[in-house]
């Protein structure tokens, strides 16, 4: 491991070197996060592959045969001590995201649950939801999967104990403070307050992947059957999308 001040750049894996700002997640580490990967970004050296932001740190990987672990961690670490990173403002996103959600009922039947759990109304809650400018923090765990944050401290309300086996693709989650659309049918463990027509991710469609770690994004409420009526084979969902820089 190489010391910084603050940032701890440490190997990974066989091609990788971890840059990580913090060991929970928070607004200041994800402002880390997203103004470290954006100043990183076309300034990395020939061999590099890809940076790959996550909630508390960035990963940057990179090719053995090109380019030497130890010269690409002093880098990273050198640029990790240059200012204080905890302390950026996020940076400009790239692109804005609007994105119609129906909110409880059959589309989020935890919705009274996770309001009960974080002391607030659930009209209050869907304010939030749909008020405050999320940002896409990571994108794991499934294709396509963004982890979108971060939501106002009354959100912090933790995993549920056990698993839900399945929910269907387009369910909203909450959890810690953030929230997460799901592509596709699958197992969670974070309670389910909606659900879009949106689809992050599609393997048949053109661009299979549609979200990108930075962009901004706003949630729309609409009725139950307005959602099942924005449902389109490309996945859009009545989305839109402006490009900022």
């Amino acid at each position: 491991m190489i010391e910084a001040t603050g940032p701890e750049v440490l190997p990974l894996g066989q091609d990788g070197v971890l840059v990580r700002f913090s060991r929970t997640p928070s607004s200041e580490a994800a402002g880390a996060v997203l103004a470290f990967a954006a100043a990183m970004r076309g300034t990395l050296p020939e061999g590099t592959i890809e940076t790959v932001p996550s909630l508390t740190s960035v990963l940057v990987r990179f090719d053995p045969a090109r380019l030497g672990r130890a010269a690409l961690a002093e880098l990273l670490a050198q640029r990790a001590r240059s200012r204080d990173w905890l302390a950026a403002p996020l940076p400009a996103p790239p692109r804005r995201w609007s994105v119609p959600v129906a909110f409880g009922g059959e589309a989020g039947p935890q919705l009274a649950e996770f309001a009960e759990l974080a002391g607030i109304s659930e009209t209050r809650l869907v304010e939030e939801a749909t008020g405050t400018d999320l940002r896409v923090l990571a994108i794991g765990f499934t294709a396509g999967l963004p982890y979108l944050g971060l939501l106002p401290p009354d959100w912090d309300v933790p995993r549920q104990p056990q698993l839900t086996k399945q929910v269907p693709a387009g369910t909203v989650a909450a959890a810690v403070r953030q929230l997460v659309v799901f592509p596709a049918d699958s197992a969670t463990g974070w309670r389910r307050i909606g659900r879009t027509a949106f689809r992050p991710f599609l393997q048949a469609r053109a661009e299979p992947f549609l979200l990108r770690p930075g962009d901004a994004m706003r949630l729309v409420r609409v009725s139950e059957a307005e959602m099942a009526a924005l449902e389109d084979a490309e996945g859009i969902g009545g989305a839109t999308c402006e490009v900022v820089s």
